[in-house]
């Protein structure tokens, strides 16, 4: 059985609010619960109508609050646009809310455009090389505290939050492997370096008190319905929000169509294609054959799971899906 398990991005349709996608999302991780899903992460991003988890840390807290037992984390908080302290307080009170049940993954891009990085962080004087040193100093405030530490994060320190790089090209999988942390790649958007990243994590691994061993996910999209044509009709409305991003546009989900046809040209088709290339799309064979063939492709340990899908049930039923047709054990059962 291959452990699965959510990255929610709160998308907001269309039509829809922001409070819609919180209720939607809320309900989603507790579908997740029941259904077997391992953990459940949030993403931060600004400036993006489409996505609602800007405020990734309240978004966790709200999730790990509705749930039980399912663990509840950032997939990731953009740490450069971030004081340490000030995450190493907010995951400190996480952890201390819901014991056992809170992930820290980190990233070192912004997650948004320079602009809009410049309104977070009140300039640009990180462009993400300084991310080791951050991280580091993030780090300490977790550890126990040697004598002469003068600034210290309460609460959070001596917790043992899970921390994870995340990434999309070498840059965080040699850390992640130099440090013995468990490493995440963004193959749901960007494929191309994805079996590199994971031979470099690989191979770079160093045990540590953290890992033993190297542990990888994978991030892959996935659009499942009772049908393989419904299921291509629903992954429409990913689609278009991607082809919104690389034609530089942003907005909200849109609803399904029949066809991409008319709206997308070939080159910008074969640009899309190839960027979504880890999605897998159909009805129930068709999804485990597909989850399957990438877990044997790139030796994941866990998959991790997005679906931008506009109508919320028929998102809820693809995770459905999804769920039993990789085997995984419902609660109760």
């Amino acid at each position: 059985m291959t452990t699965l398990s959510v990255l929610d991005l709160a998308p907001v349709v269309e039509g829809g609010t922001a409070a819609d996608s919180f209720k939607n999302t809320l309900d989603l991780a507790q579908h997740a619960e029941r259904w077997g899903y391992h953990r459940y992460w949030l993403a931060e991003h600004h400036n993006f109508p489409g996505i609602a988890s800007s405020a990734t840390s309240l978004v966790i807290g709200y999730v790990a609050a509705g749930t039980t037992k399912i663990r509840v984390g950032s997939g990731g908080i953009m740490l450069p646009n971030h004081a340490p302290l000030v995450i190493a307080e907010q995951f400190g009170t996480l952890e201390s809310m819901y014991p056992g049940r809170i992930d820290l993954g980190l990233g070192r891009a912004p997650g948004t455009d320079q602009l809009t990085a410049r309104a977070l962080r009140r300039g640009l004087d990180s462009d993400g090389q300084d991310f080791p040193r951050l991280l580091e100093e993030l780090r300490e405030f977790f550890s126990p505290p040697p004598g002469n530490r003068s600034v210290r994060a309460y609460p959070g320190e001596g917790l043992n939050i899970p921390i994870w790089l995340l990434g999309s090209s070498g840059f965080s999988a040699r850390l992640a492997g130099q440090l013995g942390l468990p490493f995440a790649f963004a193959s749901h958007f960007a494929p191309e370096y994805l079996l590199p990243a994971l031979d470099l994590y690989r191979s770079s691994f160093r045990p540590s008190e953290a890992l033993e061993q190297p542990y990888a996910m994978v991030a892959i999209n996935v659009v499942a319905a009772d049908t393989n044509e419904e299921a291509q009709r629903l992954g429409t409305s990913h689609q278009m929000a991607f082809l919104n991003i690389i034609r530089g546009r942003t907005g909200k989900l849109r609803p399904p169509v029949d066809s991409m046809a008319p709206l997308w040209s070939a080159h910008e088709e074969e640009i899309v294609r190839s960027q979504l290339r880890y999605t897998v799309t159909g009805d129930k064979d068709t999804v485990r054959e597909g989850v399957q063939a990438i877990v044997e492709e790139t030796g994941a340990d866990e998959i991790m799971v997005t679906g931008q899908i506009y109508d919320h049930h028929a998102r809820l039923r693809s995770f459905e899906i999804l769920a039993d047709a990789c085997g995984l054990k419902a609660s109760g059962e």
